[in-house]
């Protein structure tokens, strides 16, 4: 796949999250990856940041915490998203997974395979990705002709 970077303009707000500050989108950026990593460009500040779209909302989550104007400030800036960096290859332990269950990962299209992969690459421990491997090898049909 070729890499190639996505530039977007956007404007939100700042709003307190959780566990930090959140910069909400006045818009939902539609066909974008959820939880995918990218910078946000204010001013002359790089701001990595983690996509977080929602259902009607999209939030951009700081990576690393930086001087940012006030709670309910506006802002503006260019979104760089690093298209075409993440992996579509399926993994050894899904394939071999999905093929003892008689599942068939061609059923899934590129933006299910991307989501899929990236739900698997963020597991945080072993036995999390074990557990988000069957979680998505159960969630595809049997191979046809075959049964569980």
């Amino acid at each position: 796949m070729t890499i190639s970077a996505m530039n977007i303009p956007v404007t939100g707000m700042l709003s307190q999250g959780p566990n930090g500050p959140l910069l909400v989108l006045s818009r939902r950026l539609d066909g974008h990856d959820t939880f995918l990593k990218g910078s946000l460009e204010v001013g002359e500040a790089q701001i990595p940041v983690r996509i977080l779209t929602l259902d009607d909302v999209t939030v951009l989550r700081l990576t690393n915490h930086a001087n940012f104007p006030a709670l309910g400030t506006s802002w503006q800036g260019t979104l760089h998203l690093p298209h075409g960096l993440r992996p579509r290859t399926v993994p050894p332990d899904l394939r071999q997974t999905a093929e003892r269950e008689n599942r068939s990962l061609d059923v899934l299209d590129e933006a299910e395979l991307r989501y899929a992969l990236t739900f698997l690459s963020e597991s945080t421990t072993a036995a999390v990705r074990q557990a988000r491997v069957e979680a998505i090898v159960s969630a595809m049909p049997t191979t046809a002709g075959r049964t569980q």
